[in-house]
C-alpha cells in the first residue's frame, strides 16, 4: 500500500512521514519541487492548484495525506479529493483545526462535510494550537526579547505537539487504528493560558519569559515591522481572538487513546526544543 502525503515538508507533513517510514509502507512525498527537499522516501511533484501534477502523484496510491494549504480555494482540496477516490484511494485524512465542527464558514469545515460524502475511508484530524508556532513564527520575541508576544489575553489553549498530531495521522492512514466518528479532536494534555506557558518556558529555559499581552494593534505593528503579509497577521489575529473569548481551552484523551502514549507536555517540548529559543 503506498501513502500519498501531500505538504510532505510542513510542520505536520514532515511529521507523517518521519512516523509512516519506520512502518515500511511505500511512502511517497507530493511536494512543489521534489529536487529540492532532501526527503528519504520517493518525492513527486504536486501541486493542489495544478491537475496536471495529479496523476503521477496518485499513481498505486491508497492513501492519501491531505493538508489545506493557505492560499489555496477549498474547492482544489475537494476536486483533489474526488480524484483520488476515482482512481482508487481507499483511506482519506484530511488535517483540520480545532472548533471546525461548530464554525460552518470556516473552509476546513466545508472540506471536511465533503469528505464525509466521498465513497471511502476519510478522518478529519481537528488540531489544536501547535507548539511549533512558538518555535516558527513567534521564536524571535522568545529569542531576541524573552516574550512570548501574542494577544490572547486569559484565553487558554490546549497546546499540541504536531509531531503527535502526525503520529495519529500515519497510524490512520496505515490502517492500524480507526476513527468511531469522521471527525476526532486532538490536543494535548493540558489548557495553558500564555501567562502559564510562559511560566513553563522560564523553567525550562532558566530565564525570565514574560507574557505581556500586547493590544491587536501593537501586535500588528510588530508582525508587519517583521515583514509579515497582512493576510497571514489577519490570520493570527483571528486565532488569537478565538482563544481571547474562551473557544480553545478544551482538551480531550484522544491522542493517548490513539498512541497508547501520553501526548507530549509543553515542558517537553521546550526542553527538546530549547535551542531554537535560546538568544
Amino acid at each position: 500500500m503506498t501513502v500519498l502525503v501531500t505538504g510532505a515538508t510542513g510542520t505536520v507533513g514532515s511529521a507523517v512521514v518521519t512516523e509512516l517510514v519506520p512502518t515500511e509502507l511505500p511512502v511517497r512525498a507530493g511536494v512543489r519541487d521534489p529536487t529540492a527537499t532532501g526527503l528519504s522516501v520517493e518525492t513527486v511533484a504536486f501541486d493542489y492548484t495544478k491537475p496536471e501534477t495529479w496523476g503521477d502523484a496518485l499513481d498505486g496510491v491508497e492513501a492519501v495525506f491531505l493538508m489545506f494549504p493557505p492560499g489555496v480555494a477549498p474547492s482544489r482540496v475537494t476536486d483533489f479529493a474526488d480524484a483520488a477516490v476515482r482512481t482508487g484511494v481507499e483511506r482519506l485524512v484530511f488535517l483540520s483545526v480545532l472548533g471546525a465542527g461548530k464554525l460552518p464558514v470556516l473552509p476546513h469545515r466545508r472540506i471536511e462535510r465533503h469528505l464525509e460524502r466521498l465513497d471511502t475511508e476519510t478522518a478529519a484530524l481537528r488540531a489544536a494550537y501547535f507548539m511549533q508556532n512558538l518555535s516558527g513564527i513567534h521564536s524571535p520575541e522568545i529569542r531576541e526579547k524573552s516574550e512570548l508576544f501574542v494577544p490572547a489575553g486569559e484565553g487558554r489553549l490546549g497546546f499540541v505537539d504536531a509531531r503527535d498530531v502526525g503520529a495519529v495521522a500515519a497510524r490512520l492512514l496505515s490502517g492500524e487504528r480507526r476513527l468511531d466518528g469522521p471527525a476526532v479532536t486532538l490536543t494535548g494534555p493540558t489548557a495553558l493560558s500564555f501567562a502559564e506557558a510562559a511560566t513553563v518556558f522560564s523553567a525550562e529555559l532558566d530565564r525570565e519569559i514574560t507574557y505581556p499581552d500586547p493590544s491587536r494593534r501593537a501586535f500588528v505593528r510588530r508582525m508587519r515591522d517583521r515583514g509579515l503579509s497582512s493576510g497571514f497577521i489577519l490570520f493570527m489575529l483571528a486565532e488569537y481572538q478565538a482563544t481571547r473569548f474562551g473557544l480553545t481551552a478544551r482538551t480531550t484523551d484522544t491522542v493517548a487513546a490513539l498512541l497508547d502514549r501520553e501526548p507530549r507536555t509543553l515542558a517537553q517540548f521546550v526542553a527538546e526544543y530549547r535551542e531554537q529559543f535560546r538568544p
